[in-house]
Parts: structure tokens; C-alpha cells; sequence
């Protein structure tokens, strides 16, 4: 199985390192400390707040607090602590509206506990969403059904995941097709006798990144390889078509 979906295929990302500045100190006199971790876990939850409540349902945004870490020991109060944020979306205006929640939140949250200094928002990776383009993407499918078959490319609807190809295609000026590729035994699929075991079975995949994705070797490669090749040669066929109907005079200039 192939996934091919025009328009926006992949979110967005924005990655952000949090630094919330408190006032060090002994555990036995926490009255002379400004407690960054308890600041850090007001922030963590105020932060859940943003996605479930200042954007519209019928919009699409994940925000993740993938790391929190601060002090060294357990009874000493440590002078900082740092939150490691990550944003999906698919929209800009939806994009900006949260980057500036969060600011909002972190530095509202650092000055309601008292902080000897606002709190350090620094932007780490940033990955535009991937849009694929709708003319592209349509003359694209056609050649990848050549290689796994009619029916075999389906539209898995947005991805929250995100790829820096994005980048390339928006440096290059170029329309990008960028499609999914299945990598799970298709023997399970096969077993599937309902829809409910199908679905039991999709639901048990690893998902990306999990120490127990492995993708089977064969048919993986096999299809992949293949697709690329059959979209290539689709392309450069296309435009090889296009320049022949220009004679020389005109391809020299």
C-alpha cells in the first residue's frame, strides 16, 4: 500500500527550549526560593490547555512537552528549569495563533510565581508543512498503481508527523509529491478475516520512532524502490514529451 494525499500532507514543526528562571535554595527554608519545578509543572499543564481550548475544533494542532528537566538532588531547590516543547499544524494564522499562547502562558505563569526574570523562549528546529501539489500529486498516482495496483494508493487524510523536504521544495521553487510508503507484513493483513481484527491489527502497529518499528525487508523495498523509479520515469518522461515539441532554434535559446 501506497498513501498519496494532495494539498497539506504533513504538519508543520516547531521546536522550542522553555527556560524558567526561579531563586535556588535549601527544601528546609523553600519560603527564601522561587521553586522552578513547581513553575515548570503549572506551565506543563497550562500548556495542555492551548489546543483544547483556543483552537477550533475543526482545526488540527498537537502540542507536546516531549522533556522537563531541572535540579540534581532531592532536597535542593534548583535556580532553573527547562521544558522542551513541540508544535504540529497545518495552518499559519493556527501556527502563529499558538506560538503566541504559549509565550502568553510561559511568561504569564513566570510572573504569577513571583520569577526574579522573565522566562527564555529560544525556537530550536522548525520544519514547514509539506503541501503537496494537487496537479502533481494527480498525474503521480496513476504511476505508482502501476506498481502495486488499482485500489493500492489510498489517502491517508493529514499526517502530524513532519518532514524537511518541505524545505527543499520551497528553496527550490518546485512542486514536491511526497507519498507514504506501508512497511508491515502483509501476511496479517491478509489474515485479517473482519474489519475488527483489521483494525485490532493496525491499532497494534509500532508507531514512528518506537523501538519496535522494523519494517520487513521484503516486499518493503521491492515497492519503494519501484514506486520511486515509476514516478521518476513518469516525470522526466512528461517533460521529455514537452521539450520535443520545441525544435532546436528554440531549445538553443
Amino acid at each position: 500500500m501506497l498513501g498519496l494525499r494532495p494539498g497539506a500532507a504533513f504538519a508543520a514543526s516547531d521546536s522550542l527550549r522553555i527556560t524558567l528562571h526561579g531563586r535556588g535554595g535549601h527544601g528546609s527554608r523553600p519560603e527564601t526560593t522561587v521553586d522552578p519545578v513547581v513553575l515548570a509543572a503549572a506551565t506543563v499543564l497550562r500548556l495542555q490547555t492551548i489546543v483544547s481550548r483556543e483552537v477550533s475544533g475543526s482545526d488540527t494542532a498537537v502540542l507536546t512537552v516531549g522533556a522537563s528537566n531541572a535540579g540534581t538532588k532531592s532536597n535542593i531547590i534548583p535556580d532553573r528549569a527547562e521544558l522542551l516543547v513541540n508544535v504540529r499544524t497545518y495552518s499559519l494564522e493556527v501556527r502563529a495563533r499558538i506560538l503566541a499562547a504559549i509565550e502568553r502562558i510561559v511568561r504569564g505563569e513566570a510572573q504569577t510565581a513571583g520569577a526574579p526574570q522573565p522566562p527564555t523562549i529560544e525556537p530550536l528546529d522548525v520544519a514547514p508543512a509539506v503541501i503537496n501539489d494537487a496537479e502533481g500529486a494527480a498525474r503521480t498516482r496513476p504511476a505508482l498503481e502501476s506498481v502495486v495496483g488499482i485500489g493500492r494508493v489510498v489517502d491517508p487524510g493529514p499526517v502530524t508527523g513532519s518532514e524537511d523536504v518541505g524545505v527543499l521544495a520551497q528553496a527550490a521553487g518546485a512542486p514536491i509529491v511526497y507519498w507514504l510508503l506501508g512497511g508491515a507484513e502483509p501476511a496479517h493483513f491478509a489474515g485479517a478475516a473482519s474489519q475488527e481484527q483489521l483494525a485490532q491489527f493496525v491499532g497494534g502497529l509500532p508507531s514512528n520512532h518506537s523501538p519496535h518499528y522494523y519494517p520487513v525487508p521484503n516486499p518493503t523495498i521491492e515497492v519503494g524502490v519501484g514506486a520511486l523509479v515509476a514516478a521518476a520515469r513518469n516525470c522526466l518522461g512528461r517533460r521529455h514529451h514537452q521539450n520535443a515539441a520545441y525544435g532546436p532554434k528554440q531549445l538553443g535559446e
